[in-house]
């Protein structure tokens, strides 16, 4: 390994695709919550609540759910009308089971290309070891 420094994808999208997982294998209903003013994102407008919308991204509410590196995108019906949404992987905020609110939040201010998991300088990582 050499000493240089290297560069890496978010942590975001890996994360969210196993909650999402996660929280279908345990038969709950996934939510997505998401920062609507995020540049390029597309959702349904007028569902948005103080720059915030919730998304049921369970299979029997959405079709071709897709979680890639740069964008959750899936079709819906909002108000009877089809929409094609297309978030920006760092405009996810949250993504939590309806039924019990468990699953995870993320930082609002989380870089896109480390998934804000590089310690600066002068903090130490915050690793525990468990036993």
């Amino acid at each position: 390994m050499s000493g240089t420094a290297t560069t890496m994808t978010s942590t975001r999208p890996y994360l969210l695709r196993a909650l999402n997982e996660w929280i279908l294998d345990n038969h709950l209903t996934p939510h997505m919550l998401v920062d609507a003013t995020v540049s390029g994102a597309v959702v349904p407008q007028e569902q948005v609540e103080d720059g915030r919308i919730v998304f049921n991204v369970s299979p029997a509410a959405v079709r071709g759910l897709e979680i890639s590196n740069a964008a959750v995108t899936f079709q819906a019906r909002f108000a009877g009308r089809p929409l094609g949404v297309w978030i920006p992987i760092q405009a996810v905020l949250a993504i939590y089971a309806k039924e019990n609110g468990k699953g995870m939040a993320f930082h609002v201010d989380e870089p896109a290309d480390d998934g804000g998991g590089r310690p600066t300088p002068t903090q130490k990582p915050a690793l525990k070891i468990v036993k």
